[in-house]
C-alpha cells in the first residue's frame, strides 16, 4: 500500500492538468489544484473542484499559481510548505503554438518559452530547496511527442518541448544524489482543449509570403480535431493522467522518460539515444564528480 503523497499540478483548470488532479484525489493523495484567476474566468472551475472534492470526501485544495510570475510562484510554494511538505511537483502548464515557424514573431517565442520553459523552471526552483532540505521529492514535466521530435507546422512548440526535455533530463541527474527524482511524460495526441486555443503566428506579411502553405495551421488543428472526434481510447487524456498516478506510486526507479498514447516512434528514439546518452554521463562521471 502506498503512502498519500502531498502533490501540487500546474495549469489544472482544464484538460490533463484537470483529469490529473481528479485522478490524484480519487487514488487517496492530498492534492493541490493550482491555476490562475481563481476569483475571476476560472472561479466557476475551481468551486466544482472544490464541491466536487468534498462531496466524495476527497483531499483537494485549489490554489492561485500564474507559472509566468515568479513571485506567483514563489508565494503558492512558500504558503503550501508552511503547512505540508510538497512531495511532488507536477508540471503540466503549457501552451501549443500552431502556424508557420517564421511567422510567429520573438515576442510570441518568448511567450512561449514563459510558460513552457520558465514556468517549469520557476515551479522547480521554489520546491526544490525543501526537496533538498528532506532529500526526497518528485519532479514530473509533462512534455509531448513534439519533445523529440519536429513537426511541420509545430516549431515553436516542439523547440519548447525540446528545452524542456533538456531541463528535465539534467535535473534528473544533478538531483540524484539528493534523493530527488526529475521525468518527464511524452503524450501523443490526445483530446484535450489545446488544439482549440493554440496561439496563432501574427506575422500577417509573412504569412502572405507563403502563400497557400500558410493554409498549413488549420489543416494540421483540422486532422488533430477530425482524429479525437473518433473516440479512439488511445486518444483519451484520462490515460495520461492514469499513467502519472501510476508513475507517482510506483516503487523503486521510474523511467526517465514515458510515452502515452500515439508515441509517433518516440519509443525507438528513446530506446536508441538511451545508451548513448548513458554512456556520456558514465564518462562525464569519470571526470567529475556528480
Amino acid at each position: 500500500m502506498f503512502a498519500p503523497k502531498t502533490i501540487l499540478v500546474t495549469g489544472a483548470s482544464r484538460g490533463i492538468g484537470l483529469l490529473t488532479v481528479k485522478s490524484l484525489a480519487n487514488a487517496g493523495h492530498y492534492v493541490f489544484a493550482a491555476m490562475r484567476d481563481l476569483q475571476g474566468r476560472n472561479n466557476a472551475i475551481a468551486r466544482e473542484l472544490i464541491d466536487w472534492a468534498e462531496e466524495n470526501d476527497l483531499t483537494l485544495e485549489t490554489v492561485e499559481m500564474d507559472v509566468t510570475n515568479e513571485s506567483s510562484v514563489n508565494a503558492t510554494i512558500q504558503a503550501i510548505e508552511k503547512d505540508r511538505s510538497i512531495n511532488v511537483l507536477i508540471n503540466n502548464a503549457g501552451i501549443m503554438p500552431t502556424g508557420l515557424t517564421e511567422a510567429f514573431t520573438p515576442e510570441q517565442i518568448k511567450a512561449c518559452f514563459d510558460v513552457n520553459v520558465l514556468g517549469p523552471a520557476r515551479a522547480c526552483r521554489a520546491v526544490l530547496p525543501h526537496m533538498r532540505d528532506r532529500r526526497s521529492g518528485l519532479l514530473i514535466h509533462i512534455s509531448s511527442t513534439a519533445g523529440r521530435v519536429a513537426i511541420p507546422f509545430f516549431g515553436v512548440y516542439c523547440a519548447s518541448k525540446w528545452a524542456l526535455e533538456a531541463y528535465a533530463e539534467s535535473l534528473h541527474y544533478e538531483l540524484a544524489p539528493f534523493g530527488i527524482e526529475s521525468i518527464l511524460v511524452e503524450p501523443g495526441g490526445h483530446s484535450t482543449d489545446l488544439v482549440k486555443t493554440a496561439p496563432a503566428p501574427t506575422d500577417q506579411d509573412c504569412l502572405l509570403g507563403y502563400g497557400k502553405f500558410a493554409d498549413g495551421r488549420d489543416q494540421m488543428l483540422g486532422m488533430f480535431e477530425r482524429m479525437f472526434a473518433v473516440g479512439e481510447n488511445i486518444t483519451d487524456a484520462q490515460n495520461v493522467a492514469d499513467k502519472i498516478v501510476d508513475l507517482i506510486e510506483m516503487k523503486g526507479p521510474r523511467p526517465i522518460r514515458t510515452t502515452v498514447g500515439q508515441d509517433m516512434g518516440l519509443n525507438q528514439i528513446n530506446a536508441n539515444v538511451a545508451p548513448v546518452q548513458s554512456e556520456l554521463i558514465k564518462s562525464l562521471a569519470d571526470r567529475v564528480k556528480f
